[in-house]
């Protein structure tokens, strides 16, 4: 019924385009070459949203999904008096994730440097207590991949306080269907609403009432779909369920939440999405995340007047290095494209 390789082609695309907040213009770039592919109508806001939107034969009732491409990340913050770099973080991610990872520097003239993420005392052989230092930025730095032993040295090859520091996300796809990667929050969710968008297109579906696809720039730091279209009704964030001790989430499943930090989804909407798992039998699970938000959840503090919901693949180590199972992004597809479908 559906392309499997197709959907697995665009999250290995969107993954391997750097993207942390308010770097995401490469990405968005190639999200709107593949709407211009599939012919379907777009726009975009002054923050950089993309927003997709196909008429449906009701237009009184809106439905907007949305997914977000921003990521985790870092800036610099200062440049080292020995040419290494300190930092600051994008997004709420544990100083140890990202430790030992290799990564770039982006410069305001387009310029890209590679280099390593480390603490400042990273050889046991050197450093006694290299092992109970505490990770917080202020222990953290970036070695250069380059001949640099002070600030002037980083100040020639164009290297400033401000500019984006991206993680490599290392993705893996393995045979058993497991995928590994930074950043599967949320760029598996954008692959999702992609192939969605492709499907109905190739397959000439009639949607019973007009539908937006949101993809979002802000989400990391809280205000991504602070702006929606202002006609929807009916809003759900595609995102992700976060599998662990004390959940209900899987990573075979899609995972459907019934509150995290902003308080309760809409209870109509929820049971609707459920029913819908049950009568089509697509693997689910509700949860609740108590240290969560959404963009579903920046459009309410906005002051938007929708029904809300949030669904999304498990996601194992959510901001750390993740991991997921097609199963599971096949299942929140599988949803995503019933729910399009559904009067």
């Amino acid at each position: 019924m559906y392309n499997f390789d197709k959907v697995k082609y665009y999250l290995n695309n969107i993954l391997t385009i750097p993207s942390p907040t308010g770097f995401t213009n490469n990405v968005m770039d190639y999200i709107k070459e593949e709407l211009h592919i599939l012919d379907i109508y777009y726009y975009t806001t002054n923050k950089g949203n993309v927003i997709a939107k196909l008429d449906g034969e009701n237009k009184d009732i809106v439905r907007t999904f949305s997914s977000h491409v921003d990521t985790l990340g870092a800036m610099v913050k200062e440049i080292k008096l020995d040419g290494r770099l300190a930092l600051t973080p994008i997004g709420g991610f544990m100083m140890n994730s990202i430790e030992g990872e290799n990564c770039s520097i982006e410069t305001l003239d387009c310029k890209s440097y590679s280099g390593t993420i480390q603490t400042i005392k990273p050889s046991v052989h050197i450093h006694s207590d290299a092992a109970s230092l505490k990770r917080d930025p202020e222990n953290m730095e970036v070695v250069i991949d380059e001949r640099v032993n002070s600030k002037e040295d980083v100040a020639k090859l164009g290297i400033d306080v401000g500019d984006f520091i991206t993680f490599d996300p290392r993705s893996v796809f393995t045979q058993s269907g497991y995928i590994k990667s930074r950043h599967l929050d949320d760029k598996a969710s954008t692959a999702i609403l992609l192939y969605t968008l492709k499907y109905i297109k190739d397959n000439n579906i009639k949607l019973p009432y007009t539908t937006n696809f949101l993809f979002s720039t802000y989400e990391e730091v809280g205000h991504g779909a602070a702006s929606i279209p202002a006609d929807t009704t009916e809003f759900i964030a595609v995102d992700m369920g976060a599998p662990g001790t004390g959940q209900n989430s899987s990573e075979y499943s899609v995972c459907i939440c019934a509150k995290d930090s902003s308080g309760p989804y809409d209870f109509s909407l929820r049971k609707k999405l459920v029913e819908i798992c049950q009568r089509e039998n697509i693997s689910y699970k509700v949860d609740i995340y108590p240290h969560y938000g959404s963009d579903a959840s920046s459009a309410l503090r906005a002051g938007f007047d929708v029904k809300t919901a949030l669904i999304g693949t498990g996601v194992f180590a959510s901001h750390g290095y993740e991991r997921t199972h097609m199963d599971g992004i096949m299942a929140t597809l599988d949803l995503v494209v019933k729910y399009c479908i559904e009067k």
